[in-house]
């Protein structure tokens, strides 16, 4: 379908939606017709000026032939040739298909890989910028579960953040993150290189996976952490495993069993969700590995580099050397990098 005929069809539909509103539906058919306007109204806007566009394009050039008016035609041509095209791309990125899961909540999940001690200080710096950058944003960030090393490091960061696009934005920092630079403990001056990993996980609701309580396995047990804090008082930690995916989730953080519990089911559903659309994606398309964003953990998609001041992104070749800022948060760069090149390469892939 040629990109004219579309558009058509979508001021039709627009047209449509507006009638049946004003024919008096019930309810429910009400609802679901302005939910339907309200998401294709901003398509429509920009259809009518792209359209609005080309009638001007169409007189100018007319224009041109009255030798008096031609300079003025040349003039609104020019600026018509650089507004155009920009129109029509804002439409055609508007018209590629949603990630269903882009306006969810996500779950982050950090960990530190290779490295050892040096690898866990690094994953709870991460884990704080993270935090940062979900305060500049204006998002609710919460600890699940924050498991302390003895040195302060991070076993096990998991979070929740909720807010506007949080997984649409967020989706491209899942994999290996790695950092160069000298240890504290290092007494020769040596840069060592660790890594961590990082998950994103779109958060799912009871609505998205129904999770049946014969398919878990409940274990609770005496919660510990690093320094011997709240240990062996009560069995408050909890562990769940999935049986028919053998996935575990375990969550100490809440002196409550019951909390502790909830935390589980919200990550281990997120977990699941998680998993059947890495499944979907697959089937849909075996040639994914050239997209960015693909969730991929067992690739290496960013490193920093302390001793030179810069952070960079393997996937689309981004270097910044403004480390300092970045680790206070300031994600934006990057990830508007990594969102413009993926919209760069859906958009080849249609054409």
């Amino acid at each position: 379908m040629s990109l004219d005929h579309q558009l058509d069809r979508i001021a039709e539909r627009a047209h449509e939606l507006r009638a049946m509103l004003a024919s008096g539906l019930d309810g429910e058919r009400f609802v679901a017709a302005s939910r339907e306007l309200a998401g294709i109204e901003p398509l429509e806007a920009l259809i009518q000026q792209l359209r609005a566009g080309q009638r001007a394009q169409a007189e100018a050039e007319a224009a041109r032939a009255d030798l008096e008016l031609r300079e003025l035609a040349d003039a609104e041509l020019a600026l018509l040739h650089e507004q155009l095209p920009a129109l029509e791309r804002e439409i055609r990125l508007l018209l590629l298909p949603r990630d269903e899961a882009d306006d969810l909540p996500a779950i982050l999940e950090i960990r530190p890989a290779a490295g050892g001690d040096e690898a866990g200080l690094f994953a709870a710096e991460l884990f704080a910028a993270y935090r940062r950058y979900a305060d500049l944003r204006g998002w609710r960030f919460e600890n699940l579960d924050y498991t302390e090393s003895e040195l302060g490091g991070l076993k096990e960061g998991i979070a929740e953040i909720t807010g506007k696009s949080v997984f649409a934005r967020l989706k491209y920092e899942s994999g290996v993150h790695r950092v160069q630079r000298v240890p504290s403990t290092e007494t020769q001056g040596r840069i060592h290189t660790s890594t961590i990993t990082v998950a994103v996980l779109p958060e799912a609701e009871d609505v998205d996976i129904a999770i049946d309580e014969g398919d878990l396995r409940i274990d609770v047990y005496r919660a510990s952490g690093a320094g011997g804090q709240h240990v062996n008082k009560t069995e408050s930690a909890v562990r769940i495993t999935h049986l028919p995916t053998g996935i575990v989730v375990a969550m100490q953080e809440e002196r409550s069993q019951h909390k502790n519990r909830a935390k589980a089911m919200k990550v281990l559903r997120s977990r699941i969700y998680d998993a059947e659309r890495a499944r979907a994606d697959a089937g849909r398309a075996a040639d994914r590995k050239s997209q960015v964003g693909t969730g991929d953990r067992s690739e290496r998609i960013r490193t920093y580099n302390f001793p030179q001041g810069r952070v960079t992104d393997h996937r689309i070749n981004l270097t910044l050397h403004k480390i300092d800022r970045i680790m206070q948060g300031e994600f934006d760069d990057i990830i508007e990098a990594l969102i413009a090149h993926d919209q760069a390469a859906k958009l080849a892939a249609q054409s």
